[in-house]
């Protein structure tokens, strides 16, 4: 595995299941903020630092880029999202897989999987975003090694907790590499490539 987000990602994974395996079959949940979801919050900042440091680096002239746009012989890039889209949907996704963690449903006017259409300035994507973001350190306090593997329901499935937190993390690393590329199309130096200062 190259990439080492999806490396700390399934380290992380296997940690849990050991975890859950050990835990005693009758514990009772040792709350919010137990080590389990402290582990998970902390995957959740660093993808969260990555992601919303590339959706800010597009300049506003440019966010809703599209590759379609460019015309490239020989692709079929027909009907792929533009740079807006992809983090409108991130942020609507965010909140629809992070909702079965809370026992709720997911807030109103979300709109996943991709997000409210009239939403259209790069100024109220970025907040829903960040909004996205702070959601799900929320809902990630609940999950602890004795209920990751409990069933919920996720788009008329049931799915494990762990599961969900698992996509959760895979989804937004997902697109963060598509939209590292859509930076790279305009121009722009994706942070994580540019220079740091000594």
């Amino acid at each position: 595995m190259k990439d080492p987000g999806m490396l700390r990602i399934a380290i992380l994974f296997s940690f849990a299941i050991t975890a859950v395996a050990q835990s005693p079959r009758n514990a009772a949940p040792s709350g919010p903020g137990s080590p389990f979801s402290v582990a998970i919050d902390a995957e959740i900042t660093k993808i969260e630092t990555q992601f919303v440091a590339v959706a800010e680096a597009m300049p506003e002239d440019k966010f809703n880029f599209s590759p379609e746009n460019l015309n490239v012989q020989g692709t079929e890039l027909k009907g792929v999202r533009t740079f807006a889209a992809q983090v409108r949907h991130v942020a609507a996704d965010n909140f629809a897989i992070w909702a079965p963690m809370t026992g709720k449903p997911e807030p109103e006017g979300i709109k996943a999987p991709n997000g409210p259409e009239e939403m259209k300035s790069r100024q109220e994507i970025l907040k829903f975003l960040r909004d996205s973001f702070a959601y799900s350190h929320k809902a990630v306090l609940g999950l602890t090694s004795e209920n990751a593997l409990e069933l919920v329901e996720f788009r008329g499935s049931k799915v494990t907790r762990i599961s969900l937190a698992f996509l959760a993390l895979t989804h937004v690393n997902d697109h963060y590499g598509q939209m590292v590329v859509y930076l790279r199309m305009c121009g722009v130096v994706p942070p994580g490539s540019r220079p740091r200062p000594r």
